[in-house]
């Protein structure tokens, strides 16, 4: 069953570092177009990541002894919110930071956070991740992709899709099949951790219809990985590919993708003087919709501070969260269209266009909604 989430306040020591960080975005991008910062999370800028880590805002749930900066997760959530929130390029270093860092150090051997850990604090490292594979939809257990014991390590065949940002990253953690048949199911499915650079390795990037190549499909064919690529133990991938896809589905840029238009659309209003009740009834429902959405947000950091798991509750607040933000660019678009003899600035236009390409994608990343809606009901006991 799902448990009750607990109304739950960021602690001002956490708090606190909003200034900061506010300042340096400000700076960093607040000179940027709307429309290239509503790219956000997807928005690749290596050398931003860098600067980043500079300030070691970069793996700061990560013990001090790999790197980190040994804070908890609502310093990650106050440091997410505000990077979303001002729409900075932050896709370089967001999945090493967010699951793939969390993931070796609660699973990798004392090798690999030595290895790993140090070079994704310093935005040195960066990792996708390897789920999905062709003709398998959302079907996560139909793994086809192998690795097998060989001399040296493992030789590893097959392929992934949909692969965020696999032609920038050095490495990429994968589930694969390491025993059995794919009848099997979730029974000997392992992760492993595969350098790209690695003969054999091939990375097709895959353009949207935004015009943008943030995935990719990759191809395996004989490449060998290392012994020490496995992470945790064969067998265990399915349990550990599940707590990975918690810190995916629980932080604030399930809520976040559309804000920057949000943002622009309210300056838009201010500066013509809109006070109908079209625009005041639609900002009400954004706001308030996101309102509670941040509350559910904030109570699972809230469940991860005290070491708890939240996939559970996190599937929710992911499926719900992407419903709004997939609704905001219809409900501001319907607004403006509902005044034609009103302007619109181009930036705003742009970004509302670029939005409504992106929108769709919302509630396949991350997990399905069909799948997110079958583990809760599970949660529920209703399957």
């Amino acid at each position: 069953m799902i448990d009750t989430l607990e109304l739950t306040e960021i602690p001002k020591e956490d708090e606190a570092l909003r200034t900061e960080i506010r300042a340096f975005l400000n700076e960093a991008v607040g000179s940027m177009p709307p429309d290239i910062r509503a790219r956000s999370w997807l928005g690749f800028d290596a050398d931003f990541s860098r600067r980043l880590a500079d300030r070691g805002w970069v793996g700061l749930t990560l013990p001090v002894e790999y790197g980190g900066a040994g804070k908890g997760p609502f310093a990650r959530f106050v440091m997410s919110e505000e990077l979303l929130g001002a729409g900075a390029p932050v896709s370089a270093h967001w999945i090493a930071d967010r699951q793939s860092g969390p993931l070796i150090l609660k699973y990798g051997t004392e090798a690999q956070k030595l290895f790993y850990l140090p070079r994704i604090c310093k935005a040195q490292a960066f990792f996708c991740i390897g789920m999905s594979e062709p003709n398998s939809g959302s079907d996560l257990a139909s793994i086809r992709t192998r690795a097998v014991p060989s001399p040296g390590g493992w030789l590893l065949n097959g392929s992934k899709i949909w692969t965020t940002n696999a032609q920038h990253s050095q490495y990429m953690i994968a589930l694969v099949r390491t025993s059995g048949e794919t009848a099997d199911r979730y029974k000997g499915l392992s992760q492993i951790i595969i350098d790209l650079s690695l003969p054999g390795v091939t990375v097709r990037p895959i353009k949207d219809l935004a015009g943008d190549e943030h995935f990719s499909e990759v191809f395996f064919e004989n490449v060998l990985c290392p012994e020490d690529a496995l992470i945790g133990i064969e067998g265990n991938g399915w349990a550990q590919v599940n707590a990975e896809l918690a810190f995916e589905r629980s932080g604030p840029e399930r809520l976040y993708s559309s804000v920057v238009l949000v943002e622009g659309w309210l300056q838009h209003c201010r500066q013509i003087g809109v006070a109908d009740t079209a625009t005041a009834a639609t900002l009400g429902q954004i706001v308030s919709w996101l309102a509670v959405l941040r509350a559910l947000s904030i109570s699972l950091a809230g469940k991860l501070a005290r070491g708890e798991s939240p996939a559970l509750e996190a599937s929710l607040v992911k499926d719900l969260g992407t419903e709004i933000e997939q609704a905001i660019p219809r409900l501001i678009g319907d607004v403006l269209a509902s005044s034609p003899d009103t302007p619109v600035p181009a930036s705003l236009r742009k970004t509302l266009v670029y939005l409504e390409q992106m929108a769709p994608s919302f509630s396949l990343r991350g997990g399905t909604r069909e799948i997110l809606r079958g583990i809760i009901a599970r949660g529920l006991g209703l399957r």
